[in-house]
């Protein structure tokens, strides 16, 4: 993923020289590519993120196409005020990189694992927000957010799952796609980011004739299409490497409640902190987010009702 989103932002810088890349002392490595060929368009703002949102800001102003880069922890955590009042209240086209959401710096501790992103920046007006799930819908979204020209936070995780996609997906803004073909039955899935490819190989072998959803989108969210989706199944299942508060689940039993109310079981992140440090796996499993865990929720869920 983080080598599509690469490429793709060294294609569209060549392609146009206002677009400039803002960094918070991160990613080298990850922009070896991008300060070869396009060295004029970037700026290392260093440790100071809140400072650089104002900065991006004001080269949107002047014409300008800026990307801000940081850890989801810090961009857009550390600066949703920034983000909030400098940008998104005037429509600026700037966006916004969040990377290794949720759970992919697992050795770095709380500090560094982003849960509450989509949180804390669905509420904020004219910010749209983006969630890829493979490398696919990575160069997708990239794409559709430089064409957008207005505020885009896009949520990209680290840690590689596994292609959703056999090639480049046709995006509509706010739509979902659909990841595993399905019949209408008892049971539908809609996931986003890395428990995408999870709910696809869940439902694989489990529930062959579920429906599987990619949510590339976490704002705007077609209620349309989430409604149809709940009156053609009797449990939707909605998976997310994000805390099970204020995410997607949260977004997609909103609507459900008020258009097609269904039973909906949301896997996500519970409301506490990581209580030890280790690897990606790791995490995944004292959340309740590996695959076994999933199945087991699923099947509980299915057996009380």
């Amino acid at each position: 993923m983080r080598a599509a989103f690469s490429d793709t932002l060294v294609r569209l810088a060549k392609a146009d020289p206002n677009v400039l890349l803002l960094t918070g002392d991160h990613g080298y490595a990850l922009f070896d590519d991008f300060r070869r060929e396009c060295p004029a368009q970037y700026i290392n703002a260093g440790i100071a993120e809140q400072n650089m949102v104002g900065m991006a800001a004001g080269l949107a102003r002047a014409g300008f196409r800026p990307f801000v880069y940081g850890l989801a922890a810090f961009i857009p955590v550390r600066v949703v005020e920034q983000i909030k009042l400098d940008v998104a209240h005037d429509q600026l086209p700037v966006i916004f990189i969040g990377d290794g959401a949720g759970f992919v710096y697992s050795h770095l501790g709380t500090s560094h694992q982003s849960t509450e992103d989509i949180a804390c920046t669905r509420a904020i007006p004219n910010l749209a927000i983006y969630s890829p799930a493979d490398r696919f819908e990575v160069t997708a979204c990239m794409e559709m957010a430089y064409h957008t020209k207005s505020p885009v936070y896009l949520r990209m995780g680290k840690s590689d799952r596994g292609d959703v996609h056999i090639a480049l997906p046709e995006l509509k803004a706010g739509s979902m796609l659909e990841a595993k073909s399905g019949k209408f039955n008892d049971i539908a899935f809609i996931a986003t980011g890395s428990l995408v490819r999870t709910a696809i190989d869940i439902a694989a072998a489990t529930y062959p004739d579920a429906t599987v959803w990619s949510a590339p989108f976490i704002k705007p969210l077609d209620s349309q299409q989430v409604t149809a989706i709940c009156k053609q199944s009797k449990v939707l299942v909605v998976l997310e490497e994000h805390s099970v508060l204020g995410g997607l689940g949260s977004a997609i039993t909103e609507i459900a409640s008020e258009f097609a109310p269904i039973r909906i079981l949301r896997i996500g992140i519970n409301d506490r902190f990581s209580h030890y440090c280790g690897t990606y796996e790791y995490l995944l499993k004292e959340h309740g987010l590996d695959r076994t865990a999933i199945e087991l929720k699923i099947q509980d869920f299915l057996a009380a009702n």
